[in-house]
């Protein structure tokens, strides 16, 4: 469940970004100073690490809690959404008791983003300012997932039941 690859949006130029103190959104890929890529790899710098897409050998090293729930960078069924809520929550959580938190996907700009707008819409802000902020620390590219947009303005909660009954 890779993202899909389209050359007009660039790899971002760090692992990962500090989006609020102690909340980090990034990614498994990003363009080193001479234009490369280089991996990023996760060690022991974060005290809890959301997983979006997980590839082996990014990490993070042992004792420092993980969890995983993959998702594509497309459209979310009820489920997906559901574990989506769930991260989102667990981010916010951590972030209250004062751990450091990294969300990460592929570039880290969408499925991350995602979650990361919501830990912040948990935190008080509004849809908005979450997608701002995202936006301002990340990447202008971040968010670019227009549906990703759409599920965050509309609620998760109500996107989820409205794919629910999709099905």
């Amino acid at each position: 469940m890779r993202t899909r690859r389209q050359p007009e949006v660039p790899a971002p130029d760090s692992p990962w970004s500090e989006i609020v103190p102690g909340l980090w959104m990034g990614g498994h890929e990003y363009a080193d100073g001479s234009g490369g890529l280089e991996f990023a790899v996760v060690t022991d710098e974060f005290d809890l690490v959301l997983t979006l897409l997980r590839l082996p050998g990014h990490g993070p090293d042992p004792g420092v809690e993980h969890h995983v729930w993959p998702i594509p960078d497309g459209p979310l069924d009820g489920t997906q959404l559901a574990g989506v809520m769930r991260l989102a929550r667990a981010a916010a959580d951590g972030l209250t008791a004062g751990r450091r938190v990294l969300v990460r996907c592929y570039h880290g700009y969408n499925r991350s983003g995602l979650v990361v707008a919501q830990a912040l819409i948990h935190g008080g802000r509004s849809t908005d300012e979450a997608i701002r902020l995202i936006r301002t620390r990340r990447s202008p590219w971040a968010l670019h997932n227009d549906l990703f947009v759409e599920y965050l303005r509309a609620g998760l909660s109500t996107a989820r039941l409205l794919e629910d009954l999709s099905e």
